[in-house]
């Protein structure tokens, strides 16, 4: 396993606590030789049954149960028969708590990424602007559902790169839950995909 590649240990925390340290860190996905990743720039925490806006509100279920596997695996789910969204499956195992990757900063495969998302003149900061948009650029879909971010071709990893200050506001684009602040971003980055102010 790479040095770089972020071990289980890290996902089997509070998940608040993996949230604001994934700010920063790079997701990765090889596919036939061919590496596209990005930087995480925004990403939000979905934490228990308690949590109306978990997909765990309603107890386990077939469609919900890697949300209750080991930590450190994705959780991939098509979202309003559109969108496949990817969650980084975090605390211990059968507790159900996740983080959704919402943003990322591109910063390699970036010609693959416009290819994928079918847009050749789109920015760089527009590539990865949402949880749906990231998924399509890197061709993340149901078969990494329950796969291992600690090998295999999708992994989160730690490039180095400089602690950013972050900001921490309520989670957008759900219609339950929208009290507690438990979406973080990186402040000022272009490539975040809601407000980017503290509510």
């Amino acid at each position: 396993m790479s040095e770089r590649i972020l071990p289980e240990e890290f996902y089997r925390r509070p998940t608040l606590d993996v949230l604001e340290d994934l700010i920063g860190k790079v997701l990765v996905h090889n596919v036939r030789g061919r590496r596209v990743s990005g930087v995480i720039v925004e990403a939000e925490a979905y934490i228990g049954e308690s949590d109306p806006a978990c997909h765990a509100a309603p107890g386990p279920t077939n469609r919900n149960a890697p949300l209750y596997g080991p930590p450190g695996r994705a959780y991939v789910y098509l979202n309003y028969g559109i969108h496949y969204l990817v969650n980084a499956v975090t605390e211990a195992e059968g507790f159900p708590a996740a983080v959704l990757i919402r943003a990322l900063e591109p910063n390699a495969g970036v010609a693959l990424m416009r290819r994928r998302r079918g847009r050749a003149s789109i920015g760089d900061a527009d590539l990865c602007r949402g949880p749906g948009n990231l998924t399509v650029a890197l061709g993340i879909g149901p078969r990494q559902n329950r796969a291992s971010l600690t090998s295999g071709a999708l992994t989160i990893e730690d490039h180095g790169v400089p602690t950013r200050a972050v900001t921490w506001s309520p989670r957008i684009g759900i219609r339950v839950g929208t009290t507690p602040h438990w979406r973080c971003f990186a402040t000022g980055s272009a490539a975040v995909s809601g407000p980017r102010g503290r509510r």
